[in-house]
């Protein structure tokens, strides 16, 4: 299944991962020891909108870890997936003075006082990961992430691809931007039906049962559209409890999904490419505060995504995987 993406996301996607390739060893892109920047000691906050047992923000993580070792930054992670928390964390952060915040714009009301409050305080922001139609509102320098209208309008064509009739669309979180966007542009382009459902992303039993329930009653649903890999894992198993035909495809990859796709348990993933976005924060602060670089010219946003993983590239970055970097 192939889905032509635009020549200019290519290209950016191109350019962002060669950038960050570029400081990492081959081994997994972990930064060989000895090699890094002697630029004076820097301390940067990524902040994100994690929930409880989400691998996607492990890779993430990892990403920001690698750059931070290669800059010379002590790196202060800390995540709360509510609004009202992530702003509050923040507000800590410019409290410590810190030299760069990198966070997730997934509730951007919510933290908007607290954004303002940073860079009024003089500390350079970036985003990262959600809000892609918020953050030049918010003040933010850049951002790193996915265009989510465009990776949901590509999951639509791979489902009219495959002649799928009906699909139920899981939003795990309520009221997050980014899969809300996700959603709404695959209904605009598959030609078939398209059903929201919203569970708990942070309790997978309830994630289980609601699934099993909803295709237990509804035998029409053909395919399963989940927008992370542990919810897309839940409702393969959701699928066979219910004794349905529907298939599995999702938003997001770890090494456990990448995996199900050479099984042939879950058709499809739409791939952002965290580690990248992680990476890339970090090091467009760094480079900020050494060189007052701002990358996208401080009006564009550095795409790092989408792309399409199946069984006809997985083998592809199955290692990676495998390294916790994709």
């Amino acid at each position: 299944m192939k889905t032509p993406l635009r020549s200019g996301l290519i290209l950016a996607i191109v350019a962002t991962s060669a950038l960050a390739l570029s400081a990492c060893s081959s081994s997994g892109g972990k930064q060989d020891e000895g090699k890094g920047a002697d630029t004076p000691r820097q301390t940067i906050a990524l902040i994100t909108h994690s929930a409880k047992g989400d691998t996607f923000w492990d890779i993430v993580r990892e990403g920001a870890e690698a750059a931070a070792a290669k800059d010379n930054i002590e790196l202060k992670y800390y995540s709360d997936p509510e609004g009202a928390g992530q702003a509050k964390l923040i507000r800590n952060a410019v409290d410590q003075k810190v030299d760069g915040i990198a966070v997730t714009l997934a509730k951007p009301d919510a933290v908007a006082s607290a954004v303002e409050k940073a860079t009024d305080a003089g500390i350079p922001v970036v985003g990262l990961n959600s809000g892609i139609d918020h953050w030049q509102d918010l003040g933010v320098l850049e951002y790193f992430g996915n265009d989510e209208t465009i990776a949901g309008t590509a999951f639509g064509e791979q489902l009219n691809e495959v002649g799928a009739k009906k699909t139920l669309c899981v939003i795990h979180e309520s009221g997050q931007v980014a899969q809300e966007a996700r959603c709404k542009a695959l209904k605009e382009e598959f030609k078939g039906k398209t059903e929201i459902q919203y569970v708990d992303g942070g309790n997978m039993p309830d994630v289980k049962s609601s699934l099993t329930s909803k295709l237990q009653s509804d035998k029409k649903i053909d395919f399963v559209s989940t927008l992370a890999a542990p919810i897309a894992t839940t409702a393969v198993e959701a699928v066979a409890d219910a004794d349905s035909k529907a298939k599995v495809a999702t938003f997001d990859t770890n090494k456990e999904l990448v995996k199900a796709i050479k099984n042939g348990d879950i058709q499809w993933a739409i791939d952002q490419q965290p580690y990248l976005q992680g990476y890339l924060a970090v090091d467009g602060l760094w480079l900020y505060n050494t060189n007052g670089n701002t990358s996208g010219g401080g009006s564009q946003p550095v795409l790092t995504g989408p792309a399409i993983v199946d069984k006809s590239n997985v083998d592809d970055i199955s290692k990676w995987a495998e390294n916790g970097t994709r």
